[in-house]
């Protein structure tokens, strides 16, 4: 027989016997993380309060999202910048289409079937792959794919080197997902007799899918914002070019360093005006380059935020199917 201990009423219980000591440590290592998280929250919002109170202004002027920068200098007004959002998202969706197949069915693979040497290889050029700098990977297409075999710069040369940054963060996230699913569904698909591959398919992918989500748009904002691929494989046009394989192409990246060579164009020169004698007086030249400088940014910050929320609002409709 087994006896139960029961508590008389009134007596004190176990987690009012905690030491005076190991309560101070509690409070001591809640604030220490609480501090942390504040200090990392501070550049965070410092930056988002800059490129937003810089930038939207611009942003909201009509034509920013239907013009282009043809024939617009530093000097001039006005300009959008369609061109640079088209080439953005046609490089980015090119490098998503080839890069998410391949992570998730590599990360698959380490998980629920990786043994032995070939796993322990793959997961050390995932590793690799994870440190390899936005300058290596596109001198690497440019020296196979311009140096080599003789072609000319556009925009699916930079998907390609996109590519090879995004995968190692899909396959990452998606190893970590998979282990997050208990081994108890699995178990019990493989007892009613459902084979392994459909177990994965039917069981595991959907129970990690918010997961895979979350990996894959992470993978996106690491790639939207590369700048080396983009000036070593296409350079930037300010004009409209929606074919990817062919000619410069506009990009966010491109148009915010395009702008950046911009900043310093206007110091040390003077503009005249005539006042109402009909006299030139001088003045400063107009530089519009800052602004849509930091209008760009905020673009691309919209952009990585939205496809953040789209992601969240799928993942919370994805449920296990029970076919």
């Amino acid at each position: 027989m087994t006896t139960a201990t029961l508590t008389r009423p009134g007596a004190p219980s176990a987690f009012s016997q905690i030491s005076r000591g190991r309560k101070v440590k509690n409070q001591v290592a809640t604030g220490l993380v609480t501090a942390c998280f504040l200090a990392a929250l501070v550049p965070l919002v410092w930056l988002l309060w800059t490129v937003i109170s810089k930038g939207w202004h611009y942003l909201t002027k009509s034509g920013w999202f239907t013009g282009t920068q043809r024939n617009k200098t530093f000097t001039d007004a006005g300009g959008g910048a369609l061109h640079a959002i088209v080439g953005t998202l046609e490089q980015v969706a090119l490098c998503t289409i080839i890069s998410v197949p391949i992570a998730i069915l590599v990360g698959v693979y380490l998980v629920e079937y990786g043994r032995g040497p070939f796993a322990r290889v793959t997961t050390f050029m995932v590793d690799i792959l994870t440190g390899i700098p936005s300058v290596v990977a596109a001198l690497f297409i440019y020296a196979v794919f311009i140096a080599t075999l003789g072609g000319r710069g556009a925009g699916w040369l930079v998907s390609l080197a996109l590519v090879m940054l995004m995968i190692p963060v899909v396959v990452r996230t998606t190893e970590e997902m998979l282990r997050l699913v208990p081994n108890e569904l699995r178990e019990a698909s493989y007892a009613l007799g459902v084979p392994k591959w459909r177990t994965i398919v039917r069981i595991v992918l959907p129970t990690a899918f918010t997961g895979l989500i979350t990996g894959v748009i992470l993978g996106i904002a690491r790639v939207a914002g590369e700048t080396a691929p983009l000036l070593i494989l296409v350079g930037y046009s300010p004009d409209m070019n929606k074919n990817l394989f062919g000619g410069t192409q506009g990009s966010l990246p491109g148009m915010i360093y395009d702008q950046f060579t911009n900043l310093n164009q206007a110091k040390g020169k003077t503009a005249y005006h005539l006042d109402a004698n009909g006299n030139r007086v001088a003045g400063a030249v107009a530089n519009f380059a800052p602004d849509r400088m930091w209008a760009t940014a905020l673009t691309l910050i919209v952009i990585v935020l939205f496809l953040n929320l789209a992601a969240r609002f799928v993942g919370r409709f994805n449920k296990v199917s029970d076919q």
